[in-house]
């Protein structure tokens, strides 16, 4: 199960789909408020919280059939690969992730030096967001070309084909919104981590692997100094010329990590 983050759907997994499935069914949903998902009613603080997204896994697997999977997950997904991990571990057979987000960040996300990185996580929050990124094509695309660019190790990493579906399915009714849920409905766990900075939390216990981008400009590589309080089986390493979307951009060395990883772990 390939999980995406923001600001992505489905599709920043393409690279990776078709070698995976030599050796593994690959299930890769939009997560809740994204792509082709419905957009359930109600505000964000209700509707869109990562239990919500949480339940939305576990009643995919559910329906499925499937008893036991490996999650591979990145940036928003690995929020919701974490929080899955804790409340059905049994079901995991290992936890694969791409520049993870977890608390041991703590308040280094408001370091001085990265504010300039984290201003969309406020800009999304805004009841006027979704309009004036969605006023025009022109306005979509600058706006998601500046994090497909920036946050790659090079900028021009994404084929033209791809931004322009990702305009596409952005300007997709309620789309914009969808995404931007997220931020609204993370604020308060948000500013709960910048004020009091990393919490005490039992460890993860499923095998865990993490992958980071040694270029990768919002999630920084260092910041992985503290996986081992948070999961206790885990094996890092960073990826040279990788920033923060490693499937997309080396995607020969991210199917060999990831099969790797569940050949050992399934």
């Amino acid at each position: 199960m390939l999980l995406h983050g923001w600001p992505e759907f489905w599709r920043v997994w393409r690279k990776v789909i078709e070698p995976l499935s030599h050796n593994f069914d690959v299930i890769v949903p939009d997560l809740r408020g994204f792509g082709d998902t419905e957009k359930p009613v109600g505000s964000a603080t209700e509707a869109y919280r990562l239990d919500d997204h949480v339940d939305d896994l576990h009643g995919l697997v559910e329906v499925l059939g499937v008893e036991r999977f490996g999650l591979v997950s990145h940036d928003v997904g690995a929020y919701v690969a974490q929080g899955y991990a804790r409340a059905h571990p049994e079901r995991l057979a290992g936890l694969f992730f791409f520049d993870c987000p977890y608390p041991g960040i703590g308040r280094r996300w408001s370091d001085p030096d990265h504010l300039k990185e984290i201003w969309y996580q406020s800009f999304n929050q805004q009841p006027w967001a979704a309009e004036l990124v969605g006023s025009s094509r022109t306005a979509c695309e600058t706006y998601f070309r500046h994090f497909l660019s920036h946050w790659a190790h090079s900028p021009d990493t994404f084929e033209d084909q791809d931004v322009t579906a990702w305009v596409e399915n952005f300007l997709a009714p309620g789309n914009l919104q969808g995404g931007f849920n997220w931020y609204i409905a993370q604020n308060s766990a948000r500013l709960e981590l910048i004020r009091h900075g990393a919490p005490s939390l039992p460890p993860i216990d499923v095998p865990a692997r993490v992958r980071w981008g040694a270029s990768d400009k919002v999630l920084k590589v260092e910041w992985a100094d503290r996986l081992s309080d948070y999961f206790s089986r885990c094996d890092f390493a960073p990826v040279e010329a990788a920033g923060h979307f490693v499937a997309y951009e080396r995607p020969d060395y991210a199917s060999e990590e990831i099969a790797g990883f569940f050949a050992q772990h399934a």
